[in-house]
Order: C-alpha cells, then sequence, then structure tokens
C-alpha cells in the first residue's frame, strides 16, 4: 500500500482489502461509532463495503481516509484523511481511532500533517470538518489542528445541527506561522 503522510509518529497510507480485520475491529466498537452517524458492523460484507468506497475515492479525487499506522510497532490503530463531501461540494477532514489510542495526540498529529498535505501538496483552497455538538474531542482535535468555527447546521435535510470547522491555507498560517 502506498504511503501518503508520516509524521513523528505515524504512517497514513492508503487503505486495502488486506486492512479488512482491523477495520472490523474499529467499526464494530460502540464507543467509536457513537458519534459518526453510522452503525456498528461486524460483518466482513459490510467492511469490505466500507473500503471499496474508500479505494474508489482514491481512484476517483486522489485522496481520501488513510489508515493509520503507529511507526513504532506498525499496528494498524485507525483511520484519518480527507473525503469529498459532493452533497455539500466541500472537502472533509475526518478521523476514527481505536479507543486504547484515544487522548495521546494521534489525531491532532495526524490532521495537521492531513491539512498541510491537502494545501500544500494537493493544491487544496478549503477543507471542513464536521462533527455532532456533544463529540467534544473530536471539536478540541478541530481547533488544535488550527480549524475555525464556523456554523452549527445539520448533516442530513431536517436532521439536528452539528458543528462545522473550516480552515484554508491563509487561516493555518496566520496560527501557525513555521507551519
Amino acid at each position: 500500500m502506498q504511503i501518503i503522510i508520516e509524521t513523528e509518529r505515524l504512517i497514513l497510507r492508503e487503505m486495502g482489502m488486506a486492512d479488512a480485520q482491523d477495520m472490523i475491529r474499529l467499526y464494530s466498537i460502540p464507543e467509536v461509532q457513537k458519534y459518526t452517524g453510522e452503525d456498528v458492523i461486524t460483518t466482513l460484507e459490510g467492511i469490505h463495503h466500507i473500503i471499496k468506497e474508500k479505494i474508489n475515492d482514491y481512484e476517483l479525487y486522489g485522496y481520501g481516509r488513510w489508515v493509520a499506522i503507529l511507526k513504532d510497532g506498525q499496528q494498524f490503530i485507525g483511520w484519518a484523511g480527507l473525503v469529498y463531501l459532493p452533497e455539500f461540494g466541500e472537502i472533509d477532514l475526518g478521523y476514527r481511532f481505536l479507543p486504547e489510542y484515544w487522548g495521546a495526540g494521534f489525531a491532532t498529529e495526524a490532521s495537521k500533517a492531513i491539512l498541510d498535505y491537502g494545501f500544500n501538496k494537493l493544491k487544496l483552497e478549503k477543507i471542513i470538518a464536521i462533527a455532532m455538538k456533544e463529540n467534544k474531542a473530536s471539536i478540541r482535535v478541530m481547533e488544535k489542528a488550527g480549524m475555525q468555527f464556523d456554523k452549527f447546521a445539520p448533516y442530513e435535510p431536517g436532521g439536528e445541527d452539528f458543528v462545522w470547522y473550516w480552515c484554508d491555507q491563509k487561516l493555518i498560517r496566520k496560527k501557525y506561522p513555521l507551519r
């Protein structure tokens, strides 16, 4: 699998069918899925569908959600990356990690690197991130990565409000001049 980004502690690489068992482990944990709006997934069929979507994004857009691997030990800890949301015409930053890796700064580390990659390598103009209002940890990651609050708005028509954040290269440079 192609390595996309390396940080101090992480490797972000393309996802493939060989990641199915690790992905089932991630998607089968109710606490992981709690703030995603998605159901728990425990079958290979369900995970294969998810992985195919990720691979399709790489082919269509040249980016997607990437597997996050710890450099030290080479273990799977989750995924992080970008996805195009055609219903909004926006590119979304997202992340999902196994609970045993929560609170260690991996989501922030990955998010900063992904924003840098998105703006400097992919030449994207704007990146957003969306979270349920109750997901305080995810909102804090967005803020620590340099993103700025945009609005409260539904993700689906008629649904409850989510928290929307955004950033562009100017905002990142303003908050982190050396980045």
